[in-house]
């Protein structure tokens, strides 16, 4: 696995998972119901973040649940620009959640470090808008797309089709002369996957072997941590902080979550733990 991770503005050296926290300037977002649709809510979130730990901040204006709508680019833009704008200073990168190319555009030019492409760079135009750039780059496997992925999706080898497809789009960054470095993948957990299939994964994840490239995971109270446990959204953080750490302990970089300050401090043990890795 690649040591390094560029990111825009920052790089990262990987020997240590990072935390990616995540913030939704959304009205509809399955994890926190539009309390940070708000541009204040949103940017007031993320610091707290930041002082929580978080090494990465991951921004979304469009929900991508399972069954959600479709938003206009300009609507996207006029949740995620003034929120970039408040954060460029806050010493993170600022990750973009995003597929649509005008808004991977827009959103680096306005200094944005990496695009987290749940499309996997696929959009006509998305590729050709991060090549020139030095931004991180995620590429997330989804079967289908966010209004019809939990349709009884269906696999015949479900580690072999999701290798493929991320090695096989990160090839066609590589043809574009992107560095490398810039690349992590995204098995895509919850998209395109039932439960059985999300725990299936997660079992196998050290197995998910794509040339070098780091992994990031996204697990944080998606329904696959309320299969396993019986609770609501609300109340699906120790459930998700014991799913991250699954991740890490199978060969995952990143974890993108909602609970920040919690999983920061899972991490620490089992570092502790596993590594003798005490922080001082």
């Amino acid at each position: 696995m690649a040591n390094t991770f560029l990111c825009g503005r920052y790089e990262f050296d990987l020997e240590r998972p990072l935390v990616m926290g995540i913030v939704n300037i959304t009205p509809d977002s399955f994890s926190d119901g539009g309390q940070t649709f708000d541009t204040q809510a949103a940017i007031d979130r993320a610091l707290r973040q930041v002082e929580e730990g978080a090494q990465i901040l991951d921004l979304g204006g469009e929900s991508t649940r399972p069954g959600a709508e479709p938003v206009p680019a300009s609507e996207e833009l006029d949740r995620l620009l003034p929120v970039i704008e408040g954060l460029l200073d806050c010493g993170v990168p600022l990750s973009i959640d995003t597929f649509k190319p005008e808004v991977m555009r827009a959103v680096l030019a306005a200094g944005a470090d990496m695009i987290n492409d749940i499309a996997g760079f696929r959009e006509p135009g998305a590729i050709e808008a991060v090549a020139g750039s030095r931004c991180g780059l995620c590429i997330m496997h989804m079967k289908g797309e966010p209004r019809t992925m939990q349709d009884a999706p269906e696999y015949s080898d479900l580690l072999g089709e999701i290798g493929l497809f991320l090695g096989a789009r990160a090839q066609r960054l590589r043809g574009a002369w992107v560095d490398p470095r810039r690349i992590v993948l995204d098995p895509g957990f919850g998209f395109g996957k039932t439960a059985d299939q999300n725990y299936q994964l997660l079992r196998r994840l050290s197995s998910l072997r794509v040339s070098s490239y780091p992994l990031l995971v996204g697990v944080s109270r998606k329904s696959m941590i309320g299969h396993a446990t019986g609770k609501p959204v609300a109340e699906r953080m120790p459930g998700s902080v014991a799913a991250a750490l699954a991740c890490v302990a199978r060969g995952a970089s990143i974890v993108r979550v909602h609970d920040v300050a919690a999983t920061v401090d899972a991490l620490k043990v089992w570092q502790a733990a596993e590594q003798g890795a005490i922080p001082q």
